[in-house]
């Protein structure tokens, strides 16, 4: 009987038992005849010739919790398909069109790679026909970029793919020899500062495409807080630099425009206690922590005009940073906790209607003890599409975790490399120009 069954199964008869011992009949018949037409064979020959059928294929039907799924199963041997030589003669006349398509859809660190393969390829992911191409293909997906300095001096830049889950090596000797520091990235596009000489400079760059820009200077050249936005729609960028005190005077806050290639003058910010110099960019508003008054400061980017959001902070915040998500969601992380036994980290999210902070999640306990040992240790925490990232000085890994998955996942190698490291989300576009 089974044999029987496993026939039956084999020529996909569910029915009758009386047709499964005809079939079972017709198949021992063709047995006998092949085993006297090869009785040299080896018994292994003789068993794969009898039960297997490569173009047979059985229907088989199951019902999977009340719906009716059809399956295709398929008994034979496996076919590997031998190796096909590439004929250079064909493949050198396809079309540029074809292979910029091509060409826009590979990762696009794989592309950075491919362009020390020929002149050719170098020139065409510089093409204009090659980057319209890849601004309709759909994002590669966030990235995290490390930027640091070894001595002597020397900008080291490596990137992690969240998609991919691989770090990958940048180059970024092609900058100036600069005192310079990471300001942020948004579109593709990675913003620094730093100091030629005595002389206060900023600059924008596109790390795949290897280009770079020096922006004018500002009216009132001093060192002071940027923050850098991408309107991929307009295809530009704007540069935010927010009040500072220079000697004994505010400076106004100035914007920098691609379009026009100018720093323009805007409002200065009402005298207040900044918490802190981490800033947020959120749904064309900028936000700022302060303490007095306690707070939120924000700038509106359309008007130009600073506003205070009395928004108070939740009771035994150690440090907290804003954090931007999407669809105009405000985010801000921190540690709470007198004593380092009782301390915990807390994501809330800014009511725009109550002007109030609700709290949507707490980082677990083993996270928490795995990337804070001390509880006076650093962190760094910065957001990008409702993902948050923290990292640590002494971790050899960072944490992620997702708003809306409700995920936490740890990042092996997203370590701060030494006390002159900075991180941020990183967005790889050939297309962001910063020209």
């Amino acid at each position: 009987m089974e044999r029987l069954g496993f026939w039956g199964l084999l020529m996909g008869s569910v029915e009758k038992s009386s047709d499964s011992r005809k079939l079972v009949t017709c198949s021992k018949n063709r047995d006998e005849e092949s085993s006297s037409s090869s009785s040299s064979a080896s018994p292994l020959k003789r068993s794969l010739s009898r039960n297997t059928s490569p173009s047979r294929q059985i229907v088989v039907k199951t019902k999977p919790r009340g719906l009716e799924e059809e399956t295709v199963a398929s008994f034979g041997k496996q076919v590997v398909a031998a190796d096909v030589p590439m004929e250079e003669s064909i493949w050198a006349m396809l079309p540029e069109d074809l292979l910029n398509e091509i060409l826009a859809r590979l990762p696009p660190f794989m592309i950075f790679r491919i362009r020390s393969v020929c002149k050719k390829w170098n020139l065409i992911l510089q093409d204009n026909s090659f980057l319209k191409f890849h601004s309709n293909v759909s994002s590669h997906g966030p990235c995290l970029l490390t930027f640091w300095k070894n001595s002597p001096q020397v900008p080291q830049c490596s990137v992690f793919s969240l998609p991919l889950k691989t770090w990958y090596k940048v180059p970024f000797t092609f900058l100036p020899s600069w005192a310079f520091w990471l300001v942020g990235s948004s579109g593709g596009l990675v913003c620094f500062s730093g100091l030629d000489g005595l002389t206060f400079r900023t600059l924008v760059c596109n790390p795949l495409m290897q280009s770079w820009r020096i922006l004018p200077s500002m009216h009132y050249n001093q060192q002071r807080q940027l923050i850098m936005v991408v309107d991929r729609s307009e295809k530009s960028f704007k540069v935010i630099a927010t009040s500072d005190i220079y000697g004994d005077k505010s400076l106004p806050t100035e914007v920098y425009d691609s379009k026009t290639n100018k720093w323009s003058l805007h409002q200065i910010m009402p005298a207040v206690n900044l918490c802190s110099s981490k800033m947020a960019y959120c749904d064309s508003r900028l936000y700022l922590e302060t303490l007095s008054p306690l707070g939120l400061m924000m700038y509106r980017l359309d008007t130009g005009q600073w506003e205070h959001i009395p928004a108070k902070f939740p009771r035994s915040l150690l440090d907290g940073y804003l954090v931007a998500g999407t669809q105009k969601r405000l985010f801000l992380v921190g540690r709470i906790g007198l004593y380092s036994t009782l301390q915990s980290m807390r994501i809330w999210e800014l009511d725009h209607t109550k002007v109030s902070w609700v709290e949507i999640s707490r980082m677990p306990p083993k996270y928490f003890r795995a990337l804070l040992r001390l509880s006076a240790e650093r962190f760094e925490c910065f957001g990008q599409d409702n993902l948050i990232c923290f990292t640590s000085w002494n971790q050899g890994k960072g944490l992620l975790y997702n708003v809306d998955k409700k995920i936490w996942s740890w990042i092996s190698g997203c370590a701060l490399q030494s006390c002159n490291s900075q991180v941020c989300f990183y967005e790889p576009r050939f297309d962001a120009s910063g020209n």
